[in-house]
């Protein structure tokens, strides 16, 4: 086992530098940098002539080193994190990157685990539910629904919540975590069911294909191990149908949903970010969306690598724990 968990972490260690670089190389594939957008910026809003705009975007371009290779960036980037903790300076925001997303990062990560929690419990407990009433009224309706909810993209899902919102049902505050009255009061449950009533569009909207795709997944593979032999050998023995289903068949069934949760946090995240921009939340999607727009590399490069290594150290920790569950995965 320890030599499967430190080959395990060796790999992962050299697909975090795989992912940090490609994340980096990414966001400088467009043309043009922050200087050409801010060069852009100077001549349609403020009025300038082109050549004291194009003096003002060299100078910027110099200022923050976009002049020099994206290799020598990309180095300059890493040691920054590496020696001093920093992630990079964002152009837009004129602040440090690494404060942009201590502030903005924890309520992603809330709501992402939020919605994860949801779909998993919900859609595993629904694939268990449905799987003994194959081809039954609550199979067919709940794999209707589930088509659906994995078909529909989440944005037009965050626009249909969003009308109903405002119009029908005329609320007053949807980009936000709290009412205007909760903002500056202190922590209490009053507040945190207030927030519950302000967040559940983004839990929603995320969590819906999460609930479907693991409703999905746990009903076949139910359905596979309910037909294996060694759950017709405990039938045979007069066990009930209770100890049979839980005790034998869903372990068995668990295999595939337990790897799938190496990836399902970004996915979460994801959905997160589009439901984010939609309604405007304070969180990392409208300021990932808007770095991508504006070109601001660290910002947009930071989160790429963030949703990197959380898919990573997902797979690494999904791969330990059915190394747990499987002794002939470690021994592979």
């Amino acid at each position: 086992m320890l030599n499967y968990i430190v080959r395990r972490l060796i790999v992962a260690f050299f697909m975090l530098i795989g992912v940090a670089f490609v994340s980096f190389v990414v966001i400088q594939l467009p043309p043009g940098d922050f200087a050409s957008s801010y060069k852009g910026f100077l001549l349609t809003q403020a009025g300038m002539t082109e050549e004291n705009a194009e003096r003002l975007a060299n100078n910027v371009r110099k200022q923050y080193g976009l002049d020099q290779p994206v290799p020598v960036q990309f180095f300059t980037w890493i040691k920054g994190m590496v020696t001093e903790g920093k992630f990079g300076y964002s152009f837009a925001y004129r602040r440090d990157v690494g404060e942009l997303i201590a502030e903005r990062m924890p309520k992603t990560i809330f709501l992402a685990v939020l919605c994860h929690l949801l779909s998993t419990v919900i859609g595993i407990g629904l694939g268990i539910f449905v799987a003994p009433r194959k081809y039954g009224f609550w199979d067919n309706l709940t794999g209707i629904l589930a088509f659906i909810f994995t078909s529909v993209p989440r944005f037009a899902i965050a626009l249909i919540i969003m009308y109903v919102l405002v119009f029908v049902m005329k609320g007053s505050s949807i980009s936000g975590f709290f009412s205007p009255k909760y903002v500056l009061e202190p922590w209490s449950l009053a507040k945190v069911l207030d927030m519950f009533k302000n967040i559940w569009p983004v839990l929603v909207i995320a969590g819906l294909g999460g609930v479907a795709r693991n409703m999905r997944v746990m009903r076949g593979n139910l359905l596979d191990v309910l037909n294996a032999q060694f759950v017709t050998t405990a039938r045979s023995k007069g066990l009930r149908e209770a100890v049979v289903m839980y005790r034998h068949a869903v372990p068995n069934a668990l295999h595939p949903i337990v790897a799938y949760q190496g990836t399902v946090l970004p996915y979460m995240m994801q959905g997160e970010l589009e439901a984010a921009i939609v309604l405007n939340l304070p969180t990392m999607g409208p300021m990932f969306y808007q770095s991508l727009v504006g070109q601001d590399i660290y910002i947009a490069g930071c989160f790429l690598l963030i949703y990197g290594v959380m898919i990573v150290l997902g797979n690494l920790i999904s791969d330990l724990f059915l190394a747990v569950l499987d002794p002939r995965i470690r021994f592979s």
